[in-house]
């Protein structure tokens, strides 16, 4: 198999991450990342961005700013009726 490149790869590469590609593409950004420091790099700090987002998605927000959210969300609702 040929080499897709670091240009293909750091383009594909959220892509990637996130099993959003065809299998033939995943394949090739696979096998470059195998053998590329520099986007092997670039993979770990896209793995580390996944993981921080999927843990702040699972935390609750403080009981306080829900209040306060949904009190503006009514504020806004009420001087917004539809016509």
């Amino acid at each position: 198999m040929t080499d897709c490149g670091c240009e293909k790869a750091r383009a594909e590469l959220e892509e990637y991450l996130h099993h959003e590609l065809r299998a033939a593409d995943a394949s090739d950004i696979r096998e470059h990342v195998e053998n590329c420091a520099d986007c092997q790099a670039e993979l770990r700090v896209g793995v580390a961005i996944t993981e921080v987002v999927q843990r702040a998605c699972r935390e609750s927000a403080p009981e306080q700013l829900r209040v306060q959210v949904l009190a503006q969300i009514r504020l806004y609702q009420s001087s917004h009726q539809p016509v």
